[in-house]
């Protein structure tokens, strides 16, 4: 049987990594609209 502190850790790097690959995800959106709004790349 797994421990609490294992499940723990194990959760948050759950949350972690889903985190991140939202944000990716978000960003690569952004752009894309932002490409057919004003038909060039975004500002850095």
């Amino acid at each position: 049987m797994e421990s609490d502190l294992a499940k723990r850790l194990m959760w948050s790097g759950l949350q972690a990594g889903l985190g991140a690959l939202s944000g990716i995800i978000v960003q690569r959106v952004a752009v894309l609209v932002w490409r057919r709004a004003f038909g060039e790349e975004p500002p850095e």
